[in-house]
């Protein structure tokens, strides 16, 4: 399952529209607490197979699938 950290902000919602238009399935995590508890301190981040990629990296994850 691919885990979306999100504060919904304008980076995270260009993040959701890419995943969705993709129709990939993914969860939205976006308690802070939670996040903090991970060790991410900015969002969004994007957890595909336990591993953890920013923006720019979940991006092009996004782009190859």
């Amino acid at each position: 399952m691919i885990k979306l950290y999100s504060t919904h902000c304008p980076k995270c919602k260009v993040l959701t529209l890419k995943l969705t238009q993709k129709n990939i399935n993914f969860e939205v995590i976006d308690d802070i607490d939670a996040m903090l508890k991970i060790g991410i301190k900015s969002a969004p981040m994007l957890d595909v197979d336990g591993e953890l990629l920013d923006f720019a990296k979940a991006l092009a994850w996004v782009r190859e699938q």
